[in-house]
């Protein structure tokens, strides 16, 4: 058979074509005729070439041929299609001195498959005839795209709709998550096939309504193994684990996808034994059976029993191998999947997405992004997931020249700024200090969900931009998206960064009746800070102690730092003994009622403070800051002496800090906390982390461009100050974000108006 089908060779082809040609000879021309049989011959070498990627020969055989027919042609434009070779595939559709409509469909579905709608529209409407096949190609492109509207209106257009016209129509509703439109066509009609019935069903389950999803499912005149897996795995991952079971036991046919669909139902709802029990029961397993019980020993932690499987499976795939990589950095043993990673036979962009997340969530997010080039270099397409947690990573490093690298690649890769890609890139560039890059990734999310939204507002409240805050929390309500817990955290964050008391009160008080958010302690937290900072101790206290529920503490963590800021010692020392009972590991709080015991001079609770963490084991959180400079970032902490440029930096600081003197600057000498000369607490803050990062980022980073450091601690006064010096001294932006908040300095001014 295999020899009967194979197609004639080349050498084969042209003799007889040499037999039949029309030769000149003795001045006279002779014509010898060409079979239909011989043109047919022709036609499947062209096409077994195009199959082949033998593209120059296919065009040599049609270029050789005695006689060429329609199908020669559309056979050339079809091969150059396969092959990816629209410009081609174009120029021999404008050359055929006759198109037949088998043509024009081939050119139409070639347009389509290349999402050239707009053009594929225009030939369409220049089609001399259609069919349904034309009709249906159109309904499909437009189905793909998302083009809704445009797809009905072709549907609707349709002169003779088949199954396939029908189907294409109801399924492009439901994919595109318009169930009620989807319902209506298919009450519209009634000798709907099976595969149609489970489309809807399958529609109802994805947006969670069961109730409907069963309906279609108990309508359905006939059912098939489709139908019960789809209604088993509604109800498994929705949590109904009593009904999916009731459904499989009554499943007249039991195939290796309903076995599956229950063991990963009683997976992903936390049944352990009962997933385990099922799986040991299936009488045939899949690769997806073995890593969906892989994937539940690793959701409980259970590494020993997923290796255990992962070792006992016959038919490993490199799922099987991204779930046990995926398992093994996110139960925080970085080293084993690593391991993993490099023992794979083969990788793909799953793989590496997750092993540059798991080196991301353990804090190594240098190499995080050195295994993203890597990516690159492998030839490895990137998908979404990688490109976010890429922008993550810069997002906590504030990478921000590697982030727009990142930002430049996903451009180029074609993807849309959806909501998936398009916040995490809007989180990169708040969290790099980027605000207006930010807004204008913003802007280019093709369709903004509440994340984005919240996005932006937090962004502009961390930056202590109020007002931008509100502004964008004005427009939400505008365009009628009704804000969540979320976004009055964000406002009232930005009323507390910004000092707008009234405002934010005004905020507080309406958002229950408004908009149907209840206050949680983060509400309260922010109403608290909000009235603490502006010196509103005794309001602070009291709405605290009017709470519905007990304070955490990160509320009086609030309260003690608005005591630290306006000097009330008695209140603070209330709210950190508070604090020590429910955190007694929390350093900062010791250090914030330290800082408040040495402004007033008290040394001997200093010392004691001290004495109390050295007893209970607390340590102090060293304190540091980073700087990316030429996509390398450099890590700084106080009095630091291992940087090779070390000597630069101090020779530079020790410049400045002359300079800073005849402007006026004065060390804040009362932020340090040991009872020692002026002089020798002016040596101590001269050498702090973020001092060290900017005079680095002077030195290294090009004039007119900001200069951007981050700090894991929140900014002591002496630096802020400082930098405000330095910012006017020097001529530069600079830009720093500590674990508060942003501070935009520039010429001698902070963008928190010395309120934070």
């Amino acid at each position: 058979m295999r020899n009967r089908l194979r197609l004639v060779h080349t050498s084969s082809i042209r003799s007889c074509a040499c037999k039949n040609l029309n030769v000149k000879k003795e001045g006279k021309m002779k014509t010898f005729s060409v079979t239909d049989g011989e043109v047919v011959k022709w036609n499947m070498g062209i096409s077994e070439h195009m199959r082949s990627g033998r593209l120059e020969s296919a065009r040599r055989l049609f270029e050789e041929m005695p006689r060429r027919t329609s199908v020669s042609w559309n056979a050339m434009i079809s091969g150059y299609l396969m092959n990816e070779r629209f410009g081609d595939a174009r120029q021999m559709f404008d050359a055929m001195p006759e198109r037949d409509l088998v043509s024009w469909n081939i050119m139409l579905s070639g347009y389509v498959k290349n999402r050239k709608l707009s053009d594929a529209r225009k030939l369409f409407d220049e089609m001399p005839e259609r069919d349904v096949v034309s009709w249906n190609t159109m309904l499909s492109g437009y189905s793909q795209s998302g083009f809704l509207d445009e797809a009905r209106e072709i549907f609707d257009r349709t002169p003779r709709k088949n199954s396939i016209s029908w189907n294409g129509m109801l399924a492009a509703y439901v994919q595109n998550g318009r169930i009620e439109l989807a319902r209506k066509l298919f009450e519209s009609k009634f000798d709907w096939e099976k595969v149609s019935w489970n489309a809807m069903m399958a529609g109802y389950v994805r947006k969670q309504r069961l109730v409907d999803a069963r309906m279609v499912f108990n309508r359905m005149p006939e059912r098939d193994e489709v139908s019960w897996n789809t209604m088993i795995t509604g109800y498994a991952q929705n949590g109904n684990m009593l009904e999916a079971q009731k459904l499989f036991q009554e499943s007249p046919i039991r195939d290796v996808f309903t076995w599956t669909a229950m063991v990963s139902g009683y997976v992903q709802n936390g049944m352990l034994v009962e997933a385990r029990k099922t799986f040991d029961e299936m009488p045939q397993k899949t690769a997806v059976s073995w890593n969906a019980m892989i994937k539940g020993y690793t959701l409980c932690k259970r590494m020993d029993m997923a290796k255990e499987l992962f070792d006992a499976m016959p038919c490993r795939n490199t799922s099987s191998w991204n779930t046990m990589i995926t398992g093994y950095a996110q139960n925080g043993d970085i080293d084993r999947a690593r391991s993993m990673f490099n023992e794979m036979p083969q990788r793909d962009s799953i793989s590496w997405a997750a092993i540059i997340a798991g080196y991301a969530q353990c804090g190594c997010s240098e190499e995080a992004l050195h295994l993203f080039i890597e990516m690159k270099r492998d030839g490895e397409r990137m998908n979404r997931s990688t490109f976010t947690c890429a922008l993550s990573t810069c997002a906590d490093i504030a990478a921000l020249e590697f982030g727009k690298q990142v930002h430049g690649r996903l451009v180029k890769a074609g993807y849309e700024m959806g909501c998936y890609v398009g916040n995490a890139l809007l989180a990169m560039y708040c969290k790099c200090g980027s605000i207006e890059e930010a807004y204008d990734a913003f802007e280019g999310i093709s369709e903004k969900d509440l994340v984005s939204w919240n996005t932006m507002l937090m962004g502009y409240a961390k930056h202590g931009f109020g007002r931008e805050a509100l502004k964008v929390f004005d427009l939400m309500r505008m365009k009628n998206i009704k804000p969540d817990d979320v976004t009055m955290v964000g406002v009232l964050s930005a009323c507390s960064h910004a000092g707008f008391v009234d405002r934010g009160t005004e905020y507080f008080q309406s958002m229950e009746r408004e908009y149907g958010v209840i206050a949680n302690h983060q509400h309260y937290t922010c109403m608290i800070d909000l009235l603490g900072r502006a010196g509103r101790l005794e309001e602070a206290e009291a709405l605290m102690r009017s709470m519905p529920f007990e304070p955490d503490a990160a509320t009086w963590g609030a309260l003690l730092g608005a005591s630290r800021i306006h000097g009330n010692t008695k209140l603070g020392e209330e709210a950190a003994e508070r604090i020590f009972e429910m955190e007694p590991d929390n350093s900062g709080m010791y250090v914030l009622l330290s800082n408040l015991y040495a402004a007033s001079g008290r040394w001997g609770d200093v010392k004691r403070m001290r004495g109390t963490m050295w007893d209970k084991g607390v340590k102090k959180f060293p304190g540091y800051s980073w700087i990316e400079v030429k996509n390398k970032v450099h890590t700084f902490s106080v009095g630091d002496s291992a940087h090779p440029d070390k000597e630069r930096i101090y020779a530079f600081l020790e410049e400045l800090d002359q300079r800073m003197k005849k402007e006026g600057y004065v060390s804040a000498t009362k932020m340090v906390l040991h009872d020692v000369e002026e002089e020798e607490k002016e040596h101590m803050l001269k050498y702090h982390s973020e001092k060290l990062a900017v005079a680095f980022g002077i030195l290294n980073v090009p004039p007119g461009r900001p200069i951007r450091v981050i700090k894991n601690l929140r900014v002591c006064e002496d630096c802020h100050n400082a930098i405000k010096c330095i910012s006017k001294i020097a001529g530069r932006t600079i830009i720093l974000r500590d674990s508060t908040r942003f501070h935009h300095f520039n010429r001698g001014l902070c963008s928190c108006g010395d309120y934070w």
